[in-house]
């Protein structure tokens, strides 16, 4: 790091202001990554709920899933086996998972049904919602947990709010 440093330095101002746009246009990425017991167990449920495509997965010597990716629609989520010596702990080892993953679709009617038919439990069932969404959410057999989301009317952000305090 030093080295690339004095180099970048040494070549000046240009290279400073080349490689500072240059920095500027990376595209940003973020990517959950859910831990799980039953990693190919899971990429079935996956697969069944949501109509994952399973798009990478790695293994290592004992065929264990070290790394795995699936897509619902455009979207990526990662996968990975409970290891507790990579500091890797599936939800149901810490007592339930304190993250929502939002997943917005066409008819969340549809997907709640496919997830319960695949081994999910409504927490909350699909219903509408005074935000203008039709939603509902799930915990999957992992101890993840999902809101499926159909938007069905685009409120600004002042209608929300004004509707949240008449609540």
């Amino acid at each position: 790091m030093a080295w690339a440093l004095r180099k970048r330095s040494e070549r000046g101002n240009d290279f400073d202001r080349a490689w500072r746009v240059s920095v500027r246009r990376l595209a940003i990425s973020l990517t959950p990554r859910l831990v799980v017991r039953g990693a190919d167990d899971a990429l079935d449920f996956y697969r069944r709920a949501f109509g994952a495509e399973i798009v990478e997965r790695y293994v290592d010597e004992a065929n264990v899933v070290v790394h795995a990716a699936f897509s619902i629609g455009g979207a990526v989520v990662a996968l990975t086996e409970e290891r507790h010596e990579w500091n890797n702990n599936a939800a149901d080892s810490l007592g339930g998972s304190p993250v929502l993953l939002n997943l917005v679709v066409d008819d969340a009617d549809a997907v709640g049904e496919r997830l319960e038919a695949a081994g999910a439990q409504a927490v909350f069932p699909i219903a509408d919602q005074y935000y203008g969404h039709r939603e509902g959410r799930f915990r999957d057999p992992y101890g993840h947990l999902w809101i499926i989301t159909t938007i069905v009317e685009k409120l600004s952000l002042s209608e929300v709010q004004a509707l949240s305090l008449d609540r």
